[in-house]
């Protein structure tokens, strides 16, 4: 376990609700650990060395509209990440660590070389008195819950539809795209498609395309799998589907009998019909057809993984550009299988340059150190990659950078 003076090095003001706040929907209580319980009760009793607070640290701050978590964290303390610290600093007015209301005040106590955030301001110092102050104090309850998020919604939620690690087999052989109307070669928003689960060659394996109850209605579109390879070992990690939008099915595939020139009856095809009713870019025929999954309440707690974790970073989604930088999404060669967890971060190391010592007669080759760049945060994981969030950057993040635990 780390020394407190170690662990306090690494806090954030806004851990105290960073135990789970949902991105856009309404926050959920989290179980805490005992590990967490215990650090937040010690951070409580002793707080936090000044040295470790933000160089411009406000002593007061009213929480916002349009405030993040991570951006309130930065505001107080040098790292954004450290929740457990955090809510120890409020245990005592912070009840529901989970959430942080817009008009909320935190105030910044300084004393004795250390400091304790506080939702409520501490009473003035003066002679002892047998009076009892008593001020108006705002209570904070909404029917639909107006807590703050962790990270700005925009930042994930496009990935979160858009992303999908998937096995080749798997999107070969899901529904497509067979024709369009009026022999259109490019669909977008508002066109009308047809599409089939079914192929012809005795595979029965496909599920036709149904408006009946209970089945799916509305599918992500998606084209291609492009291999994702490991930059050390170059094993192919899994498939990355390009998104390219969504459709709603308006009528199911059906087979109809009819009568052939022969007279004798004969199977006729008919491929369900689907409206286009989003578009990242424009689909064609080909394209695969894939269920939306439901909604889910998405909560994220970040933290450092309990034990060593590294790895390197495998593309840049979207591949439009060479390097990624702050908000960007890169997708990273470690996953489920390997513990990794929605809510971790992870420092990003840049790799140091290889080249020849000059000063030395032999000039033999050396690698310079690597060098910290940033912070990520992971996602959405799947069984060997995962999706993150680069939160921070100094420099450019490109294929093939490292990652580590962050303290």
């Amino acid at each position: 376990m780390q020394t407190i003076s170690g662990r306090f090095s690494q806090i954030s003001i806004a851990a105290a609700a960073l135990l789970g706040i949902s991105i856009g929907l309404h926050a959920q209580n989290f179980p805490i650990t005992a590990d967490q319980k215990a650090t937040a009760a010690q951070v409580a009793q002793t707080g936090i060395p000044l040295a470790d607070l933000a160089p411009n640290a406000p002593d007061t701050y009213t929480v916002k509209r349009g405030d993040t978590l991570w951006a309130i964290s930065g505001m107080f303390l040098k790292s954004p990440w450290r929740w457990p610290e955090l809510w120890g600093m409020n245990l005592q007015d912070i009840r529901n660590p989970h959430r942080i209301y817009p008009g909320q005040q935190l105030y910044l106590e300084k004393s004795n070389g250390r400091a304790i955030l506080r939702t409520r301001q501490a009473q003035t110092d003066g002679p002892p008195t047998d009076t009892v102050r008593v001020s108006p104090r705002t209570r904070f309850e909404t029917l639909a819950d107006a807590s703050i998020p962790t990270l700005a919604p925009n930042l994930i939620e496009p990935f979160l539809n858009e992303a999908l690690i998937v096995d080749e087999a798997v999107l070969s052989k899901a529904p497509r795209i067979v024709a369009a109307q009026e022999g259109r070669v490019l669909l977008s928003r508002g066109d009308r498609a047809y599409a089939r689960s079914q192929y012809a060659n005795g595979d029965t394996s496909g599920k036709p395309l149904s408006i009946e109850k209970g089945e799916p209605l509305n599918y992500r579109v998606f084209r291609n799998a492009t291999p994702l390879k490991d930059p050390t070992t170059k094993a192919i990690l899994g498939y990355e589907a390009q998104y390219v939008g969504k459709a709603e099915i308006v009528r199911g595939e059906s087979v109809t009998e009819v009568a052939g020139k022969d007279g004798k009856p004969q199977s006729e095809i008919v491929p369900a019909t689907i409206d286009i009713v989003a578009t990242k870019e424009e689909m064609r025929v080909g394209d695969r057809l894939l269920p939306e999954p439901p909604r889910e309440l998405l909560n994220y707690l970040p933290h450092a993984p309990s034990s060593p974790m590294g790895g390197q970073i495998v593309s840049i989604y979207g591949s439009a550009v060479t390097n990624a930088a702050e908000n960007q999404v890169v997708v990273i060669n470690r996953g489920a299988k390997d513990g990794l967890e929605r809510g971790h971060v992870m420092a990003i190391l840049k790799d140091g340059e290889r080249l020849l010592d000059k000063t030395d007669s032999s000039r033999p080759q050396i690698k310079l150190p690597n060098e910290r760049n940033g912070l990520l945060m992971v996602f959405r994981t799947f069984d060997a990659l995962s999706y993150a969030i680069v939160l921070s950057a100094t420099d450019g993040v490109k294929v093939g950078d490292r990652f580590a635990n962050p303290n």
